[in-house]
């Protein structure tokens, strides 16, 4: 098993143990960014592979989301839309190496007046892997590839989605 393989299969744990509620919010996410940044202190310079698309997706959240609980700052905020921003760019390589198939997205409930008619989900259905974005650009391109359903829905993970950290 490789690297990335373990640091997936580790996450997978840490889902399993917030869900369990072994642990909280916050506390997944930051045993999420130290596992992030001990496989690799940088993202991957060249997604070549749909798995380094979804290890910077989660690099680059992790460390977006680090920012958000840690401070209440403006300067911080901007610096992690930053992050959240190249955490899209992941988004739409990865999107693009699937050549949009086997990807569900649609809008979701959030409980945020910031990110409500906002946030979308996209379910990779053969990576069990679930994304989210509020980007426009994003949007647009499943939409063209038809892939964006248009009716609201309840989150997969709506419990983590919605609650605060």
């Amino acid at each position: 098993m490789n690297a990335l393989d373990k640091y997936f299969k580790y996450r997978q744990n840490l889902i399993e143990q917030y869900l369990k509620g072994d642990m909280s919010k916050s506390e997944y996410l930051t045993a999420n960014i130290d596992a992030v940044l001990s496989l690799k202190s940088e993202p991957f310079k060249k997604i070549d592979s749909v798995k380094k698309g979804l290890f910077n997706y989660q690099y680059f959240n992790a460390i977006a989301k680090d920012i958000k609980m840690n401070s209440l700052n403006l300067n911080k905020n901007e610096q992690a839309d930053y992050y959240y921003n190249k955490k899209d760019q992941a988004t739409l390589k990865v999107i693009e190496l699937l050549n949009y198939k086997g990807i569900l997205a649609y809008p979701i409930y959030v409980r945020s007046k910031a990110l409500k008619n906002k946030l979308f989900e996209i379910v990779l259905k053969d990576y069990n892997m679930i994304l989210h974005s509020t980007s426009e650009l994003i949007l647009k391109r499943l939409r063209e590839e038809y892939v964006f359903c248009e009716e609201i829905r309840k989150s997969l993970i709506d419990n983590y989605i919605n609650q605060k950290y």
